[in-house]
C-alpha cells in the first residue's frame, strides 16, 4: 500500500513539474512575443499611436472595432441608433417570426419629437366588415402587357452579387408567399431569383447588367430574352439610388464569382464597377427615348429609379411629355431617399448628396400632379421605409407602391453589423463566403420575408382604418400630422398645400 503511495506520489510530481515547465516555456513565448511585437511598433513609421505606445496603443484599434457592437447591443438606447435603431429592428424581426408585436404600459417613441408622424384618427373608423383589400393597380396602360397588382409593399433592388444565392432564393420565395413583386437590382436576372415564382421587375442600371453587348450598349436581343420570362412584369431603368447619387454601383472583385460575371455579362474577379450615369443618357429627351426604346422591344410596363435633388428640371420632363403625347410617359417613376442604403457606398455621398424621401416625395407628386400626369406615372416611394408608420406617411403623400430592401434584409436575420461590402457578413446574406451561407436556409427565411411583408400590410390597413378609409392608398395628407420645433404638429396638408389644377 505504502509503495502504490509512492508511486503515485512520483507521477504526481511528474506531471506538476511537466506543467510547470510548460507554463514556464509558455511564458517565455508570451514575453518572446511581445519584444517582437514592441520592436515592430517602435520601428514602423506608419501608425503614430502604435510608434509612441508600443502593444498598448494596438488596443486602440480592438476597442474601435468592439465599439460598434458594445453600443448595438448595452449602452445605445432603443431609439438612438442609425441607421436603424433597436425598436425598428425589433418590430421587423417580431413581425417576421410571427410572434406578439404589441406592447404594454407605453410608448417609448418621443411623439413630440421634432419630425414625428401622428396620424389622425377619426371619430367613426372603418368596421372590419367594411374595409376592403388594397385596390388593383394597373401600371403601363400604353403597353402591349400592362401590369396590375394590389400588392402595397415590395422588395426593392438588391443584386445578386450584392446579397448572397440563398437570400435571393429566400426573398424570390417570400415575395411569392406574401403575393409581391421583387426587384432584382442592377446586377442581372439570375435563376434564383425566378425560382420562387415571384413577379420580377427586371432593373437595368448604368452599366446595363444581363441586358448588355460586350462593350456596354444596350441590346434589344437581350431585352427580349428577359422579357420572354412571363415572371417579368416591369424593367426599370436605374439613374441613381439614394446611398449614393452620381455613383455607380460596385461589387468588389471577391464578390464576382464565374455565375455572377456570367449573368452580368463581365469578368470573374474583377471589381464590377458601373458608370456614373448611362453613357446614352444625357439629357431628358435621351431618359424618354430609352424608356420608350426598353417598352417597344418587350412589351411590358418601363419606368426609372432615381433619387431627387436637383427638382426643377422636372418642369421640363413634364412639358416634353405632354409635347410628344402622355402615352410616352414613363409608366413609373420609383424615388429614393437620400438616405437609402447599400452594400459600398463613399462616405461622401452617403452622408450628404441627394434629398431625403421627406422632402422629395411631396415635390414630385405635386409636379406630377400639376401637370396631370399622376394617374398616368405611378410613383413608388424607397429609402427608408421599414415600419408601418413610415409607409403609412408615404401612401398620405401620395405614393402607389412602397418598396424596401433594408427592411427584408432586417425580415431575413440581418442584425446591422455594417459589413456588407467585406464579405464578411455574419448572418450569410451579403457574403459568398459558403461557410457563413450556411446560417441562412432559405425555406425557414422565405416564411419570414412573407410574414413580414404581410404584417406591413396589415398594420397599413389598420392605420388606414382608424384614419376612417377602407384602404391605403385612400389615405390623403389631411390623415396625418408631422410635429415641429416646438412641440406643435402640422397637418402634412399645410406643410404640403395642394398644388394648382393640372396646367391645360
Amino acid at each position: 500500500m505504502l509503495s502504490d503511495l509512492t508511486v503515485l506520489e512520483e507521477a504526481i510530481f511528474h506531471v506538476v513539474a511537466l506543467l510547470s515547465n510548460l507554463f514556464v516555456f509558455a511564458i517565455g513565448l508570451v514575453c518572446l512575443f511581445l519584444v517582437g511585437v514592441y520592436i515592430v511598433d517602435r520601428t514602423q513609421t506608419k501608425h503614430a499611436i502604435r510608434r509612441n505606445f508600443p502593444i498598448i496603443g494596438r488596443f486602440r484599434y480592438l476597442f474601435e472595432n468592439l465599439g460598434e457592437y458594445f453600443r448595438q447591443y448595452f449602452f445605445a438606447m432603443d431609439r438612438e441608433e442609425m441607421p436603424f435603431n433597436r425598436a425598428q429592428r425589433s418590430w421587423v424581426y417580431r413581425a417576421a417570426k410571427g410572434v406578439d408585436d404589441t406592447v404594454a404600459f407605453g410608448s417609448t417613441n418621443d411623439i413630440e419629437a421634432r419630425g414625428t408622424i401622428l396620424f389622425v384618427n377619426c371619430p367613426f373608423p372603418t368596421l372590419e366588415e367594411d374595409a376592403t383589400d388594397p385596390e388593383d393597380v394597373t401600371i403601363g396602360k400604353y403597353s402591349r402587357y400592362p401590369y396590375t397588382t394590389n400588392s402595397l409593399f415590395n422588395v426593392s433592388g438588391m443584386s445578386y452579387g450584392a446579397i448572397s444565392k440563398p437570400a435571393v432564393r429566400a426573398l424570390s420565395r417570400g415575395a411569392s408567399m406574401a403575393g409581391c413583386w421583387m426587384n432584382t437590382g442592377e446586377g442581372g436576372l439570375s435563376p434564383y431569383h425566378l425560382e420562387g415564382g415571384a413577379d420580377i421587375v427586371f432593373q437595368i442600371g448604368t452599366a446595363k447588367y444581363g441586358v448588355r453587348t460586350r462593350d456596354g450598349a444596350l441590346s434589344d436581343e437581350k431585352l427580349k430574352e428577359a422579357a420572354a420570362h412571363e415572371q417579368v412584369k416591369m424593367f426599370e431603368i436605374k439613374l441613381s439610388q439614394g446611398a449614393k447619387p452620381g455613383k455607380g454601383g460596385i461589387l468588389p472583385g471577391g464578390k464576382v464569382t464565374k455565375e455572377i460575371a456570367a449573368i452580368r455579362g463581365i469578368d470573374a474577379g474583377e471589381d464590377s464597377i458601373s458608370p456614373n450615369r448611362h453613357p446614352d443618357v444625357d439629357s431628358i429627351d435621351d431618359l424618354l427615348d430609352m424608356v420608350h426604346r426598353v417598352r417597344e422591344v418587350t412589351g411590358k410596363p418601363t419606368g426609372f429609379k432615381m433619387v431627387l435633388g436637383a427638382y426643377g428640371w422636372l418642369d421640363r420632363f413634364c412639358e416634353e411629355i405632354h409635347k410628344r403625347g402622355i402615352e410616352n410617359a414613363p409608366d413609373f417613376i420609383t424615388l429614393d431617399s437620400g438616405d437609402g442604403g447599400t452594400g459600398a457606398a463613399p462616405m461622401a455621398l452617403i452622408d450628404s448628396v441627394g434629398l431625403p424621401i421627406s422632402e422629395s416625395l411631396p415635390r414630385l407628386v405635386d409636379v406630377l400632379v400639376r401637370y396631370g400626369l399622376r394617374e398616368r406615372i405611378r410613383i413608388v416611394a424607397s429609402g427608408k421605409l421599414i415600419n408601418p408608420t413610415e409607409i403609412a406617411w408615404a401612401f398620405c403623400i401620395g405614393a402607389d407602391f412602397v418598396t424596401s430592401a433594408r427592411g427584408f434584409m432586417f425580415s431575413l436575420g440581418c442584425i446591422q453589423a455594417l459589413q456588407c461590402n467585406k464579405n464578411t457578413c455574419p448572418t450569410g446574406i451579403t457574403t459568398h463566403d459558403h461557410r457563413l451561407q450556411a446560417g441562412l436556409v432559405p425555406e425557414d427565411k422565405a416564411v419570414r420575408v412573407a410574414r413580414y411583408a404581410q404584417r406591413i400590410t396589415h398594420d397599413v390597413c389598420m392605420i388606414a382604418h382608424s384614419c376612417g378609409v377602407p384602404e391605403p392608398r385612400k389615405l390623403r395628407r389631411y390623415h396625418a400630422c408631422q410635429v415641429h420645433n416646438d412641440g406643435h404638429a402640422l397637418s402634412l396638408q399645410d406643410l404640403y398645400p395642394p398644388p394648382s389644377p393640372p396646367l391645360s
